[in-house]
């Protein structure tokens, strides 16, 4: 009973080295930099205009 206890200690340790690791290498590439961004992305609307880096003249071409 107890060298199962052991194992599931050292599983469970492992587990936790793992999951820390994964956290660590999210913050150091910058996975948790722009949280609102990809929501606020969805909403937007492609087809409008007035968003930045489209002009009026795409817009109508889009509409054809």
């Amino acid at each position: 009973m107890t060298s199962i206890l052991l194992f599931l200690l050292g599983l469970t340790l492992l587990f936790v080295l793992l999951i820390g690791l994964g956290i660590f290498w999210a913050i150091k590439n910058g996975q948790f930099e722009d949280m609102e961004g990809p929501a606020q992305r969805i909403l937007m609307d492609d087809d409008d205009p007035l968003l930045p880096g489209r002009r009026a003249a795409d817009a109508l071409k889009d509409e054809r």
